[in-house]
């Protein structure tokens, strides 16, 4: 049995990584998994997509709101949404975990599951290969994740052409309305996060809070995008109207969403939604999932609502929406 008392820095690395490794997921595509300088992954098309987030305690998460298993699904899940946003089979993670030495063991092995069960849940055949532990009184996790093509050509943002049609996967606004719930209710007197008073939310609150802490993007609508002629696509990672613009940017056209189609305006202009943003020819058969929110028109690369130019900034900027606080 373990002792609860255990912490990073009175077991050692060695110790601990053989904690950590029965619990982490496999890749199928792995021919060289954890233990070596280095993993080998096959790649059947000889090309690979690869990609990687940095989710830092203070701007990124909190420890009072998130368990370790969250932190642990999260930090799987927008890795495997960036990775399906490109068309791709997500197959492959490698970890990297910088914590305080006293932490403790268990919350790692909590974190391990994390992974885990998101790989399973979203991304099925998708394990990790690798990694790293450090020590530093930042809790910061770092991973990279890598997809398989299969043969296709991957789906870029610059592709979007006058006469598309924009359409969506996954919900938009619930992860902003989680957050807002949090930083509004789940805080103590002074407004620091605490973990009871976050607890408290969640009988009433559920979805929010989990679209938030825990998403679950649709990995697979990615690659049945793709298949279906899917002519740009993307991550909504920092918010509908912020990157919808970055897509309109990238393709040199104009997005003109519809208002009532996206639904409300926290669904416009919050962020962390992990939905899949794509656009399709005119008269495609959308795949499952995806329901249309606006068209792709000829003009200057804009961001248009019903028509209108929409300059309202929205979104998760981490520089300047970062304000130093840690809570």
């Amino acid at each position: 049995m373990p002792d609860a008392d255990e912490t990073l820095a009175s077991v050692g690395e060695s110790a601990v990584l053989g904690r950590i490794f029965p619990r982490l997921p496999d890749a199928a595509s792995a021919l060289l998994g954890p233990g070596d300088d280095a993993a080998v992954v096959a790649a059947p098309d000889g090309r690979f997509v690869v990609t990687t987030d940095t989710l830092v305690h203070g701007p990124d998460f909190r420890l009072a709101w998130s368990s370790a298993f969250q932190l642990g699904w999260k930090s799987a899940a927008v890795n495997l949404s960036d990775v399906a946003a490109m068309g791709a089979r997500p197959t492959a993670l490698v970890v990297a975990l910088v914590a305080p030495a006293a932490t403790p063991v268990r919350w790692l092995e909590e974190f391990a599951d994390g992974l885990r069960e998101a790989c399973a849940a979203l991304a099925p055949g998708c394990g990790v290969v690798g990694g790293d532990l450090s020590v530093s009184e930042q809790l910061t996790v770092a991973v990279t994740a890598f997809g398989e093509l299969e043969g296709r050509a991957p789906v870029l943002r610059s592709g979007a052409r006058p006469g598309d049609v924009v359409a969506v996967c996954g919900e938009l606004g619930l992860a902003a309305r989680g957050l807002e719930l949090l930083f509004a209710r789940g805080v103590d007197a002074a407004g620091v996060p605490d973990a009871a008073a976050a607890a408290a939310l969640r009988p009433e609150f559920a979805d929010a809070l989990d679209a938030q802490l825990a998403p679950r993007p649709p990995i697979a609508a990615g690659v049945a995008a793709a298949l279906a002629g899917a002519t740009a696509m993307m991550d909504v990672s920092d918010g509908l109207a912020l990157d919808a613009r970055r897509m309109a940017e990238a393709s040199g056209v104009v997005l003109d969403l519809d208002a009532a189609a996206v639904g409300s305006t926290l669904a416009l202009t919050g962020g962390e939604d992990h939905a899949m943003l794509a656009t399709f020819p005119a008269g495609a058969a959308l795949p499952s999932g995806f329901r249309a929110i606006g068209r792709v028109l000829a003009g200057a690369a804009e961001l248009r609502v019903d028509g209108r130019v929409f300059a309202r900034r929205g979104g998760w900027d981490p520089y300047a929406d970062w304000d130093g606080a840690t809570g």
